[in-house]
C-alpha cells in the first residue's frame, strides 16, 4: 500500500491539471500563432507562471486498489501484484495464466 500522502498528492496534481488545462492550452496556441520573438517570450513567461504541478507530465499512474505507482497496467488500472492476485482468483474476465 502506498503512503496516504503520496495518493493525496496525486489527487491534488490531477485537480490542478484539470483546473489549468484550458488556460495552458490557450497560452500554447497563442505561442504558436505569435510572430515576434518578444511576444513568444512574454507568453512563455505566462506559461511558466502557472503552478508546476498543473502540467500533465507530473501526473503518475497509480493502482486504484493499492496506490502503487510502479508496475502499472493501463488496461486494468492495477499494479502487477494486484493483477496477478486477481487473475489467480479469476476476478478479471478473459485473463488467464499463460503456459507454454
Amino acid at each position: 500500500m502506498a503512503k496516504k500522502n503520496m495518493i493525496q498528492r496525486e489527487l491534488k496534481r490531477s485537480k490542478l491539471v484539470e483546473k489549468f488545462s484550458a488556460k495552458r492550452l490557450a497560452i500554447k496556441s497563442k505561442i504558436k500563432q505569435s510572430n515576434t520573438f518578444e511576444e513568444k517570450l512574454a507568453l512563455q513567461s505566462q506559461l511558466q507562471a502557472l503552478p508546476l504541478n498543473s502540467t500533465p507530465t507530473r501526473l503518475r499512474n497509480r493502482c486504484w486498489l493499492t496506490g502503487r505507482s510502479r508496475g502499472y497496467y493501463r488496461d486494468f488500472g492495477l499494479s502487477r501484484h494486484v493483477l496477478r492476485e486477481m487473475a489467480h482468483e479469476c476476478l478479471l474476465p478473459g485473463v488467464k495464466k499463460s503456459s507454454w
